[in-house]
């Protein structure tokens, strides 16, 4: 990495909630094993692989959260329905996600890892950024040594890339799964970046690369070589002249040690479809579950919020959203629960369900909440 001032690393946690899951059946390694499934049962009392339910066995709407490496080779991947997922793999373990301890060793893995590079930027349950800029180590050591930490906390695999800027270390640290360690700079770019597909570009989505394909543009390097032009008829001034950014390994944004979400929501899928009516109750016992647990996350990240909002997916596969915004932030569950309420019933209600989600955004700390009511109530009074 000589030559440049920045060495931004990603860090991705190798099958996160599966490998998870291996820790506690160390008996499943190097079998097929899908997580997913609300309704997936757990192991049951005994030894051997038989007391694990089979994927064929399962009968719903549930999608994959996740696979081991081994499902993901009979082409298993997250986001599949499972029962798609088992005319594939018949044969693979279907096992119930456990968040609870993957939150746990989320914690965990952060923690190992801010001991070393204290400049960390949260992307999610299994990744973060690290700036490892004002760090007096050699690159490949320091790395090591973070893998290791990692290891050392959660008996867990890592894999890094390393790079001048966090788009092109998002790139990086996923070539060489699991336990990779991949360093690249600038000089690199034609060699072992510009050959990959561009939809390995964070931020170039399914439809984008469709569209890409369409004009004939199937690597980045092809993106890069593309005529500004055409990208800005396709798709826009704007997400144009980031694709040409992107394609050259362009990004000057910052590794932010505190990363605030823009919302946060919790929705179901629903093992069958629910009619409005005749599953009034079992309805609202979902949605009132939703609003509670909603308020649940909020009050364990510290956060309040003024945007309400609602989420259907019906029979048919639409999708529907509403939403309110409340005078005062909130974070109790039945003012939420409320405004939620107000959405549904602004919502055409005449097809069965598939899905139902509740959202809050607008989002702003607890603490700074109150000094905000606080410092109104002063100016009411003085």
């Amino acid at each position: 990495m000589a030559g440049t001032a920045r060495r931004v690393a990603h860090l991705d946690m190798d099958a996160f909630y599966a490998s998870v899951e291996l820790l506690r059946y160390p008996e499943l390694k190097g079998h097929p094993v899908v997580i997913g499934g609300r309704s997936a049962s757990s192991p049951i009392e005994g030894a051997g692989l038989h007391r694990f339910t089979r994927l064929r066995d399962y009968a719903g709407r549930g999608v994959v959260t996740t696979s081991t490496y081994e499902a993901r080779a009979l082409g298993v991947f997250s986001a599949m329905g499972l029962m798609k997922a088992a005319a594939l793999a018949p044969d693979a373990i279907l096992l119930p996600a456990d968040f609870d301890a993957y939150r746990y060793y989320s914690r965990l893995f952060k923690s190992a890892v801010a001991s070393i590079a204290p400049h960390i930027e949260d992307r999610g349950i299994d990744e973060i950024y690290i700036d490892l800029s004002g760090l007096d180590a050699d690159t490949p050591r320091l790395a090591r040594q973070l893998q290791d930490a990692v290891r050392d906390a959660t008996g867990l695999s890592c894999s890094i890339g390393i790079a001048p800027n966090k788009l092109l270390a998002k790139i990086c640290s996923d070539l060489e799964k699991p336990g990779g360690l991949t360093l690249i700079n600038h000089s690199d770019m034609a060699a072992r970046i510009w050959p990959l597909p561009v939809r390995k570009v964070n931020g170039i989505g399914p439809k984008a690369n469709e569209r890409l394909q369409t004009l004939g543009i199937h690597t980045i390097g092809e993106l890069a070589q593309a005529d500004p032009g055409l990208l800005q008829a396709r798709f826009g001034r704007s997400y144009a002249a980031w694709l040409v950014e992107a394609a050259h390994g362009r990004d000057d944004r910052d590794v932010a040690n505190r990363s605030d979400p823009k919302s946060i929501s919790r929705e179901t899928t629903f093992e069958r479809d629910l009619h409005v009516k005749q599953d009034r109750q079992l309805l609202s016992t979902i949605f009132t579950d939703l609003c509670t647990r909603l308020a649940d996350d909020l009050r364990r990240k510290g956060y309040v919020g003024r945007t309400v909002g609602i989420k259907l997916r019906y029979s048919d596969f639409k999708i529907v959203t509403r939403d309110v915004t409340l005078p005062d932030a909130t974070g109790d569950a039945t003012v939420i629960r409320r405004a939620a309420g107000e959405c549904l019933r602004r919502a055409p209600l005449d097809l069965k369900l598939r899905l139902l989600g509740v959202r809050i955004s607008g989002l702003c700390g607890a603490g700074e909440a109150g000094q905000a009511a606080t410092d109104l109530q002063g100016r009411l009074f003085s």
